[in-house]
């Protein structure tokens, strides 16, 4: 029910090891699907559907939820997108 959307310089690989650690253990998901641009990830609190695709020296990062932008999952979710950075040398952000 909420989608979200980042512009990152992080490679695929980068993405999806932060997104393997934040989802299972913040999230408390395990993932249920795996491809190369695509993986969910499901669990009690939730399903999350995030994809990759990389585009020259950016990599656009999507995620959509099966919940609403209140729930647990959605803010993991928003914990995610926070930790990719936007350029080399970005900080984290909570």
């Amino acid at each position: 029910m909420a989608d979200y959307e980042r512009t990152t310089v992080l490679t695929l690989s980068d993405i999806w090891a932060r997104t393997d650690e934040i989802l299972t253990t913040r999230g408390e998901l395990a993932m249920s699907r795996d491809g190369h641009h695509e993986r969910t990830y499901s669990g009690g609190e939730g399903t999350v559907v995030v994809e990759v695709h990389r585009h020259g020296n950016t990599t656009i990062v999507g995620a959509r939820t099966d919940r609403l932008r209140t729930s647990k999952v959605d803010s993991v979710v928003r914990y995610l997108m926070n930790q990719l950075p936007y350029q080399p040398g970005d900080p984290p952000r909570e």
